[in-house]
């Protein structure tokens, strides 16, 4: 959740479901510390995010990055799955409300959700690039592209009901009220420098970008799905704002121009360790053959659009939020993140 948003925004809370490109620190609590560099250019240490600094949701809801509860899997994707998102939302805003209600002075209130947020806040979605990333390891693309139907099946699920125990569906939009959902595509994963480092395919399956034609081919038929169903869900709940946002456009569009816009080039990666044969996560420290290799930082983040291969960089999370609210590649169309539905 993250507050402090102003007018004319009129979202009290943005909650977010979603992978590590959104998630601003719930991995890190519960799992493994995202440990340094990350956090090198805001605020200065590690903040539960995997970026240098901000993430696209921060500059949307106006975070000034709170350090998370830390406590214990691996850094990167997130390993918990869209349907136990939703239940532990459901967990946390019956819990919340139970403490609200038992608080004794409006100072202990004004640590807690008011009420009456979870009807009048944002909801962002973004899912899809954790599993098109895992087929990519354990499927040919025929089976992947088999499999799309049913990611997109957990995606409408988020939407449109959670399952909790003893089978009970509860639809998000009635539950919470919500008139304000925006689901995010995915990007074109075959940009991902982490996935060029260990293709092995020829010059004929990248495109003028550099960029792997196949892994990008079937991000843009799961976006085609994803919005396809969108529509369907629009009909649905007509008294909500489903805004489809082309985060898949915005970023190839980015990395098609990245010199022109103050970057280098698009498929470099900031935060690594290399020694001309092994290659070190950021953030990591391995040893080989008796030398140690440490995953740090380049010298300029700013000037990077991927921070680690797989994450982009504060900047590039900037240009991208920066774009969206614009509104041009939103269906429907907005003018900004504040006016999706009056």
């Amino acid at each position: 959740m993250v507050k402090g948003l102003e007018q004319p925004c009129t979202f009290p809370a943005i909650y977010n479901f979603g992978d590590s490109n959104l998630d601003t620190g719930g991995i890190s609590a519960a799992f493994i510390p995202v440990p340094p560099p990350y956090g090198k250019s805001f605020p200065g240490q590690p903040a539960g995010r995997y970026c240098d600094g901000r993430l696209i949701i921060d500059f949307f809801g106006g975070s000034t990055i709170q350090q998370p509860n830390e406590t214990i899997t691996e850094d990167g994707p997130s390993p918990i799955s869209l349907k136990i998102q939703l239940m532990q939302f459901l967990q946390f805003k019956a819990r919340t409300n139970e403490l609200y209600k038992q608080a004794r002075s409006p100072s202990e209130r004004g640590h807690l959700p008011n009420l009456d947020d979870y009807s009048k806040a944002l909801y962002t979605i973004d899912i899809g690039q954790n599993d098109l990333s895992s087929g990519f390891d354990k499927m040919s693309d025929k089976e992947l592209r088999a499999s799309i139907p049913s990611m997109i099946d957990i995606v409408s699920l988020a939407i449109q009901c959670a399952t909790q125990p003893k089978d009970l569906t509860v639809s998000i939009v009635r539950q919470f009220r919500s008139k304000t959902i925006w689901i995010h595509n995915t990007g074109p994963i075959g940009c991902l420098p982490a996935y060029l480092l260990s293709f092995s395919g020829g010059p004929g399956l990248l495109d003028k970008n550099g960029c792997i034609k196949s892994h990008n081919n079937i991000a843009v038929e799961f976006n085609r799905q994803l919005k396809e169903r969108v529509l369907q869900l629009r009909t649905q709940f007509q008294d909500a704002a489903l805004t489809y946002v082309d985060m898949y456009t915005l970023k190839y569009q980015l990395i098609s121009d990245a010199k022109n816009q103050g970057f280098v080039e698009p498929l470099n990666i900031c935060c690594f360790g290399q020694d001309g044969v092994h290659f070190v996560a950021c953030g990591k420290r391995k040893n080989f053959n008796g030398t140690e290799i440490y995953g740090g930082s380049c010298a300029n983040p700013g000037m990077y659009i991927s921070w680690d291969g797989v994450h982009y960089s504060q900047a590039a999370n900037y240009w991208v939020s920066n774009h969206i609210i614009n509104g041009a590649l939103s269906d429907p169309s907005i003018a900004q993140p504040c006016l999706i539905h009056q």
